[in-house]
């Protein structure tokens, strides 16, 4: 953790000189000291306010004390406050430097995770900062090309909307055991609603064993019969990716037959 915090604090201070966080937070002037940004002068409070902890900025000073999860919940605050400097003047008293008036948010925070993202996969399992700029976890190896996928359907309410929840919810960095378990739960409701196609196109038994996995390990329902005792950070990771990859194999077998 500490070599990360090193490498991100390297960026952070490249990107505050070069004015990424003037909009929002403000900038020192050599003529008019400390001038607020749209986020106010308090910065510290505006942490608190939204993350519900203290004693988080400045960052400089304060990142050396951050756990894990502080770390990741300021860079998810610093991805949406990252603007890019479009247009300004040069203050030339002292060398003040650049005032920028004129910020484009959407190509800071683009610049921002271009910038996080390669120190981030190299940390514990990997990790990354996405379009909406929240942290998850990377996909297992091999299987990334799974979270980029199209979703070959127009069924958004019972397929589509459900899948992203389903991945967000299992690759969120503060995902739980009961979060991952219900993220397959919901794979498995969206293969519960293509089942009547499933049985066009797939063999009974191999129909019948996509849900005898979720039944018999605990995800969907509750009895004695379950199996209970198995290591579930391994096996519901490879449950996941199962029923993920089942269903885009699934959907593209039915939208190949349906033309």
């Amino acid at each position: 953790m500490k070599i990360l915090k090193n490498l991100f604090l390297i960026i952070y201070r490249k990107l505050e000189d070069d004015g990424y966080y003037q909009r929002y937070f403000g900038y020192y002037c050599e003529d008019q000291g400390e001038v607020a940004g749209e986020l106010g002068i308090d910065l510290d409070s505006v942490l608190f306010i939204h993350l519900k902890k203290e004693n988080l900025y400045p960052v400089h000073s304060k990142i050396e004390n951050y756990s894990e999860d502080d770390f990741f919940d300021v860079l998810e605050f610093l991805y949406d406050y990252c603007s890019k400097p479009i247009d300004g003047y040069y203050h030339q008293h002292n060398g003040c430097g650049y005032h920028y008036e004129e910020f484009n948010d959407k190509e800071g925070q683009q610049y921002f995770r271009s910038q996080i993202n390669p120190i981030l996969k190299d940390f514990a399992g990997g990790f990354e900062i996405s379009d909406e700029g929240e942290i998850l976890q990377l996909a297992d190896s091999g299987l990334s090309h799974l979270f980029d996928a199209d979703v070959p359907t127009n069924d958004s309410e019972n397929i589509e909307s459900k899948i992203n929840k389903a991945v967000l919810k299992f690759r969120r960095y503060k995902s739980t055991m009961e979060d991952r378990q219900e993220a397959i739960r919901d794979l498995v409701d969206v293969l519960e609603f293509l089942r009547p196609k499933a049985k066009e196109f797939l063999e009974s038994k191999d129909e019948s064993d996509l849900f005898n996995i979720a039944n018999n390990y605990g995800i969907r329902h509750h009895n004695d019969k379950q199996k209970s005792n198995y290591d579930k950070a391994i096996w519901h990771s490879w449950m996941f990716y199962h029923y993920l990859s089942t269903i885009h194999a699934l959907l593209r077998i039915i939208k190949k037959r349906d033309k």
